[in-house]
């Protein structure tokens, strides 16, 4: 009997065991998330918001300026600010919201950070405005390695408001975009930071400016090639992953001011967008020698589809977006056909809108500090309510974050914390 009962005890804690473990919550490390697409994989959460919306948890505030939204490793959360003479990247914990570090990355800019920080294997690495990559370490804040976007690869922007992209890691490679002439996308080494290949861009076209915008790469196996994709200033581009090589280019989603949004990938299919009066397409990868070739296979005008900033989703086979210069009209695309499902009448928030995608619904934050929820669905405009974040400082811009049931939303010296987990 007691062999049986000791064999019985063992069996449910092995179960507890492997339940707790494939409950754990997934890490959000980077800019959009793990798979740099802005969907959450998390489940469980309100369906609707009612009343004055989901209750606000805690805030703390001296972080500094900065547009620079959260990522969350384990029991941390990594950000970005400008503190004075100086900007930083910097740790809280998570459970007490308490400060860990803060790491030097350059000096300040007018009004603060843009990239998020990618953390991984126990590094962070960060972009300040001024084109400084920074690599530390995630425990300590201690400095590995920098990098200059200026001084060492020759790097600029296309236009005047400082780099905004979050670096991508893949394997052993730190990728990025300078903008140089003779580096305009490079890979280095994620711990030295010794280059290891870099990239110079072509003549694409002669719509936009030379130099990096402010998209952010993401990775595609268009054409069975494993490859970068962003946008740059004058327009898409993929670049082979194995050693750089430049394989196509895109100029009629450029414009001359800025280009924002990071691309959609699917498959061999490649979905980009920018405002300005510019509009967004639908490429196919396909193979062109030994490279590969990028064909427009539609077209859809600034009145039809143009996404500012705020990014855009892929679920299912449809686009959700903001949709309009300096504003977020909801609107749902099919991705294969161009076919605009619905376009909302009645707009919940002003001006630009970040979203991201959770449990069957899109977070969506409006630059007039607005929070909407919408049923991620292609078959209407479903609004599922509203709310007013508790602080706005300036353009609510930084993209929303869930991890632990929980929505987190920074703002310049504020980060708010709401629980939107299902009652």
């Amino acid at each position: 009997m007691t062999r049986f009962l000791t064999a019985c005890t063992l069996l449910v804690w092995m179960v507890a065991s492997c339940a707790a473990a494939g409950a754990a919550v997934p890490d959000w490390p980077e800019w959009q998330g793990p798979k740099r697409d802005a969907v959450s994989t998390e489940k469980g959460l309100a369906q609707e918001w009612t009343g004055d919306g989901p209750p606000l948890l805690w805030k703390i505030e001296g972080l500094g300026k900065g547009f620079s939204t959260v990522s969350i490793v384990g029991n941390r959360i990594y950000t970005m600010g400008d503190r004075k003479d100086e900007q930083f990247i910097i740790a809280l914990d998570l459970p007490t919201h308490k400060e860990l570090w803060a790491a030097k990355v350059g000096g300040p800019w007018g009004d603060g950070t843009r990239c998020t920080p990618t953390v991984e294997g126990g590094l962070v690495w960060a972009i300040g405005t001024r084109g400084d990559l920074v690599c530390v370490k995630a425990d300590s804040g201690e400095e590995v390695w920098r990098k200059s976007f200026p001084k060492d690869f020759g790097g600029k922007m296309m236009s005047e408001w400082g780099y905004s992209e979050s670096p991508l890691v893949d394997g052993d490679k730190l990728v990025c975009t300078p903008g140089g002439k003779d580096a305009g996308i490079v890979a280095l080494n994620k711990k030295t930071g010794e280059t290891i290949w870099q990239c110079a861009i072509p003549d694409i076209g002669g719509r936009g400016k030379d130099g990096a915008a402010y998209s952010s790469i993401v990775v595609s196996e268009g054409a069975g090639v494993r490859q970068y994709v962003t946008l740059m200033g004058r327009g898409a581009v993929g670049v082979a992953a194995k050693d750089g090589k430049f394989l196509w280019g895109y100029n009629k989603i450029a414009n001359g001011t800025a280009i924002i949004p990071t691309p959609v990938v699917r498959g061999d299919h490649v979905f980009v967008s920018s405002a300005y009066g510019t509009g967004a397409a639908l490429l196919k990868l396909s193979k062109d020698g030994d490279g590969v070739k990028a064909d427009e296979v539609y077209f859809l005008g600034a009145d039809t589809f143009q996404n500012h900033h705020g990014g855009m989703i892929l679920m299912g086979d449809h686009i959700y977006a903001g949709h309009g210069h300096n504003a977020g009209q909801p609107i749902c695309i099919e991705l294969g056909s161009g076919k605009i499902a619905w376009r909302a009448e009645d707009v919940p928030g002003g001006g630009s809108a970040a979203v991201l995608y959770a449990d069957g619904n899109l977070y969506v934050r409006y630059e007039s500090g607005v929070m909407a929820l919408i049923q991620a669905t292609p078959e209407k405009y479903a609004l599922k309510g509203t709310f007013k974040i508790a602080v706005k400082n300036g353009p609510s811009w930084p993209h929303p974050v869930i991890h632990d049931g929980k929505l987190y939303l920074r703002d310049h010296d504020v980060l708010m914390c709401y629980d939107v987990s299902k009652k």
